[in-house]
């Protein structure tokens, strides 16, 4: 039987270690998650396009602070200021500082799939969602509307199954900057998704389609020719304001756990350390040596052995010896509880006892008094040996205070 649990124990370890093994030889899997941080390099976020951005517009600032405050501490900036991210949300205050930066001749670009309620309703704009029925790689193709971008040249994007798009806008006042189209439907109708709208001196620039700015799509074929045509709108001579406040990714990892679960090799050696201390605590867990045996203490036997003696006393008709027992152990009690030794001066010892025993003198001498009467008698009957131990038991328990 021994034998066949170490046979188990060593299928189990080989079973674990080919488990292991084909887990480590699996391809790594691509992180999905838009996370659009500048130096992520996962399909999702922005590392080619920040190194683009940075070869195209030479004066270009990374921003780690909320807007509001960084343009509270440099009112006096010029030039564009980017966001890109699934959802960017303004406070209100916040909102209004950056349209109150954008009418003095500034740039706005925010590339999002939603938009907050008030800056919708200060533009005069409304955003709709365009589905292409989940069918599996159906997905939208995207185009410049510009002469000179390739107005005919569609961009494809096959991720989505649905993208945002602008509902109605004010023609008189908006201009449309680039179109959306779905290739499922049989119509080859076209919805407005990105445009450009005047505000005081300065410009508000919108796209519902915040990933023409990722890793994946500008890698995919001729893509990034889609996203250099958004960014054509922004002018090279003023600065660009990178936006790295509103994203969904984590831009550094406070904990040192990513540095482990990160890497391949290191988060595995962590998974064999965790296994080998689970392994450790079940094997050298066990005890090591037989249980000890409870030994339960003797029992005391006196009370039985007492009672014992004292039945057969009875039994014989011995009531004087039993008689006399008694008297001695309640005379031991007295010494040993009132420390009172022999009675000598009898009104003495009776007036100390009644005091310390919360008796009267009276009830002491004639308990006293019953005591010799008994043990001057030849023969004591059973009447009177009930009593004496009725009024040794009554003198105790007033002594205890149960009386």
């Amino acid at each position: 039987m021994r034998k066949k649990g170490v046979v188990y124990i060593i299928i189990g370890a080989l079973a674990l270690v080919v488990l292991l093994m084909l887990q480590y030889s699996q391809p790594k899997k691509l992180n999905w998650f838009p996370s659009y941080v500048a130096h992520h390099k996962i399909p999702y976020g922005s590392y080619v396009f920040t190194n683009l951005v940075e070869n195209l517009f030479p004066d270009t600032e990374q921003i780690s602070t909320p807007p509001y405050e960084y343009l509270n501490e440099n009112p006096d900036i010029k030039g564009t200021y980017f966001f890109a991210n699934s959802a960017v949300g303004f406070a209100e205050a916040e909102l209004e500082t950056l349209l109150n930066w954008t009418t003095k001749g500034n740039t706005l670009f925010i590339a999002s799939e939603t938009f907050e309620k008030e800056l919708l309703d200060t533009l005069g704009l409304d955003i709709q969602n365009l589905y292409n029925g989940l069918q599996d790689n159906a997905g939208f193709e995207f185009r410049m509307v510009h002469p000179k971008l390739s107005p005919e040249k569609e961009y494809p994007f096959k991720k989505n199954s649905y993208t945002p798009y602008f509902n109605s806008i004010d023609t008189l006042h908006t201009s449309v900057l680039g179109l959306v189209r779905d290739p499922s439907q049989d119509s080859d109708k076209k919805y407005f998704n990105v445009i450009s709208k005047n505000f005081g001196q300065g410009e508000i620039i919108l796209t519902t389609f915040p990933k023409a700015f990722t890793n994946y799509f500008i890698l995919k074929g001729t893509n990034k020719d889609y996203t250099a045509g958004l960014l054509s709108y922004i002018s090279t001579n003023n600065t660009l304001y990178l936006d790295n406040y509103y994203k969904d990714g984590k831009a550094f990892f406070t904990s040192p756990m990513y540095i482990f679960l990160n890497n391949k090799a290191l988060k595995w050696a962590y998974y064999l350390a965790l296994i080998g201390a689970l392994i450790y605590i079940f094997f050298e867990g066990k005890r090591k040596q037989r249980a000890i045996p409870i030994v339960r203490p003797l029992k005391n036997q006196t009370l039985a052995f007492t009672r014992t003696i004292a039945d057969m006393y009875y039994e014989k008709s011995e009531q004087k010896q039993i008689a006399e027992f008694k008297i001695e152990y309640f005379l031991e009690y007295i010494r040993s509880r009132f420390y009172l030794g022999t009675i000598e001066r009898e009104a003495h010892f009776y007036r100390n006892l009644a005091a310390r025993s919360s008796h009267k003198i009276e009830e002491v001498e004639n308990l006293f008094t019953f005591l010799e009467r008994l043990r001057n008698q030849e023969i004591v009957s059973d009447s009177e040996l009930i009593k004496l131990n009725t009024q040794i038991e009554k003198f105790k328990k007033r002594v205890d205070g149960r009386n």
